[in-house]
């Protein structure tokens, strides 16, 4: 049985202010979003705390539903995040925005 939340989608958005430039994935209703790639990194369990408590608000950690039915730890912004960041789901993902944005 698929988690309740795995039906849910992203929409992906440039942060404001920086740098460094910050991608923000809010999640949403599946008709309201769309699937995001991301990456997945590892670390050991004693080190993500440390790293979680570095984490500059509006962003936090939740957790993704990945399209292999796996959960894993992410990034997540905050939905008062948003205000004035501009919506780049259309991009599919962070590194595509970064690269659209270079090539422009």
């Amino acid at each position: 049985m698929a988690h309740p939340f795995a039906r849910l989608a992203f929409s992906l958005y440039a942060l404001p202010g920086g740098p460094p430039q910050r991608p923000g994935l809010l999640r949403v209703a599946a008709d309201e979003g769309s699937c995001i790639q991301t990456e997945v990194w590892a670390l050991p369990p004693a080190a993500f705390g440390d790293f979680v408590a570095a984490i500059p608000t509006p962003l936090g950690i939740g957790t993704l539903w990945l399209a292999d039915g796996t959960a894993q730890k992410g990034f997540l912004v905050e939905a008062a995040g948003v205000a004035g960041a501009v919506d780049i789901t259309q991009f599919g993902g962070w590194r595509s925005y970064v690269a659209g944005a270079a090539a422009a």
